[in-house]
Parts: C-alpha cells; sequence; structure tokens
C-alpha cells in the first residue's frame, strides 16, 4: 500500500483538518468528523455525509450555494447518529434542516436516529430525501434498493440554491425531491482500490477487464467485460439511463440536462474529458441537449479507477437552481 498518511485509523480526523486550513469559511469540529459553515445565516440549513473515500463529497460541498454542515464517518462507513445531530446543530439557522442522505442501509438508520435526536434534543424541525439514482441497481420496496451515487452533488447543489433564497423547509425539501426524481447515473470501473485501515485491494479486476455498474464502495456491478474504447462506454451507460427514463414514463427526447462526468479517483482528466466528448454526441444523437456539464471528481472511490456518468433532466426551476452561485469549494457556480 503507497499512500500519502500518517495513522492509517486517523485519516479521516486529518483529513478534515487540511480541508479546513485550506477553506477559512470553514469550521473543523474536531473528534466529531463535521466540517460547517463559519458564516450562520436565518434560512434551512442543509446537512450531508457518509463514509469518507469518496472526496471532495462531502466536506467540499459546505460553503455559501450548498452544504451548511457535512459529516464524516470513517472510510466508507456511516457516521454515527451523534455526529450527524451535531452537524444538525451546527447548520441549524432557525428554519429547520434538510438532510440529503445517500441511500444505503447505515445512512438511512444513523440520519434518522439523528433527526429524532435533534427535533427531541435541541428543538430542531428536521425532514429528509434519499437520493437513489444509480440505475445498475433495481429498485425496490423491499430492500434498500438503489444506491445513492454522484447524482447526489446535484441535489445538494438545487437544495442549497433554494434554501440560500429563502424558501422554507417544505419548499427546500420539494425542489430536492424534483432534483432526485429527474437524476439518473450510471458507473463502470477499471481497479479496485484500497482502504487505508485494510492495506490491501478488496477485489481484483484482470489487466484488461471492466465492470459495468460497480458501486462507489465496490459493491458487484452487473457485468464484467473486457475494456471498450470510450465511445462504447458512453454508449452502454447513458443506454441504461435513457432506458430508465423511459420505463419511468418520463420522455428524454428534446429534453434538456445537466450532464456530470465523474472520476472515481484515479482516472486523469484527458480521459474524462474524451468521455465527455463521446457522450454529448451520443446524447445529441438520442435528441438529448445538454445545458450544462460538468466534468472533474465529484463522488470519488478513493483510487479506483472508473467513471461514473449522471443526467439530470431540467425544467425551468431546476435551470435556476443550478445556476445560483455556490462558493463550496468542490462545486463553485
Amino acid at each position: 500500500m503507497k499512500k500519502i498518511i500518517n495513522d492509517p485509523n486517523n485519516v479521516v480526523e486529518e483529513m478534515l483538518h487540511g480541508l479546513a486550513k485550506a477553506n477559512p469559511a470553514v469550521i473543523h469540529s474536531e473528534g466529531l468528523g463535521v466540517i460547517s459553515r463559519k458564516e450562520k445565516t436565518a434560512k434551512v440549513g442543509i446537512v450531508s455525509g457518509g463514509g469518507s473515500g469518496h472526496e471532495p463529497a462531502h466536506a467540499g460541498y459546505v460553503g455559501k450555494g450548498m452544504l451548511d454542515a457535512a459529516v464524516a464517518g470513517n472510510v466508507f462507513s456511516s457516521p454515527d447518529p451523534e455526529r450527524i445531530q451535531e452537524g444538525i446543530r451546527q447548520a441549524n439557522g432557525g428554519k429547520g434542516v434538510l438532510l440529503v442522505i445517500k441511500n444505503y442501509s447505515g445512512d438511512n438508520m444513523n440520519f434518522s436516529m439523528a433527526a429524532e435526536l435533534a427535533e427531541m434534543e435541541d428543538d430542531i424541525e428536521v425532514d429528509s430525501v434519499v437520493v437513489k439514482d444509480d440505475v445498475a441497481v433495481e429498485d425496490s420496496t423491499f430492500s434498500t434498493g438503489r444506491r445513492g451515487i454522484a447524482g447526489t452533488v446535484f441535489v445538494h447543489k438545487v437544495a442549497g440554491a433554494k434554501a440560500e433564497a429563502g424558501a422554507s423547509l417544505p419548499e427546500v425539501k420539494a425542489a430536492a425531491e424534483k432534483a432526485i426524481k429527474n437524476l439518473r447515473s450510471m458507473g463502470m470501473s477499471m481497479s479496485a482500490c484500497t482502504i487505508p485501515a485494510v492495506g490491501k485491494p478488496g477485489f481484483t479486476l484482470g489487466e484488461n477487464e471492466m465492470e459495468i455498474g460497480m458501486g462507489i464502495h465496490g459493491e458487484p456491478g452487473i457485468s464484467k467485460t473486457d475494456i471498450k474504447p470510450s465511445k462504447e462506454i458512453a454508449k452502454i451507460l447513458l443506454d441504461k439511463i435513457l432506458d430508465d427514463y423511459k420505463a419511468s414514463g418520463i420522455e428524454m427526447e428534446g429534453a434538456e440536462v445537466a450532464l456530470m462526468v465523474n472520476g472515481l479517483g484515479a482516472t486523469p482528466l484527458m480521459e474524462l474529458y474524451i468521455l465527455n466528448g463521446d457522450a454529448q454526441a451520443y446524447l445529441e444523437e438520442k435528441g438529448v441537449k445538454v445545458y450544462r456539464t460538468f466534468v472533474g471528481n465529484y463522488m470519488t472511490a478513493l483510487e479506483m479507477a472508473g467513471c461514473s456518468l449522471t443526467l439530470m433532466k431540467l425544467d425551468d426551476e431546476l435551470k435556476e437552481l443550478l445556476d445560483a452561485p455556490s462558493e463550496a469549494p468542490g462545486f463553485r457556480v
């Protein structure tokens, strides 16, 4: 294992300490895994978080126009309810707090418990939305169902902009739920990643092998295949996304979308830009217009090689919220 670290068991706190030193607009609540905005305003607070290892998610999205607090658990592990409750306290501006939760069982349980604690002990009104944008997994009411992946960043942006505009908690939640309804993502990987405290890769892929639909924690995908050219990867991922919109009754021909081409940590920008060109060409063939494009590392998996594509179908409100200013270092607009 080759990593620039000190103690493998203290990487999260040391990372947050370094992040706060680089961003004077935030506070690091040491020992609690919370990064929050220094500037407190009377508006709806937005909180997100989850396991570490997905940087810049989630602490990189704390800033005016996006999150008010982010709560970090250990690598690929949900933060405990007490940490999340502290994040809610830090984000509270007196107008209620919205939790943006990625759809994993640990996150669902711990964020829900934290919301109850904050309401009972701190008298803070808390509501939540759950992001489940990964079309590689079948949705289900009988299990956790679809995973929340890179599309979560668009939900941060929409909810943060709505709150910054002075909307009420129900209005902010409605905007976030609209974004979630119109959001679809699909990823692929070409290598494993190594959790610092474990010291070895969690799985293996062959030299010329890739996995379609793998999750951001190394969860299995839907198929393994030989490495494909960028054009074919774009087609495979976008066909699955567009088919899912169709199955949900959402018409995409003639639609305007936001497109995110997201790296998983080890894929160079050169390759992501190549994929972006191929994805946009394929969407044009399908009659889908790209309104705004984001290319880079937004929801990573440590040093995993691979990518994901995210589409968010837009209407006038979502365009306005997407275009609103953001001072978060991981997503400046």
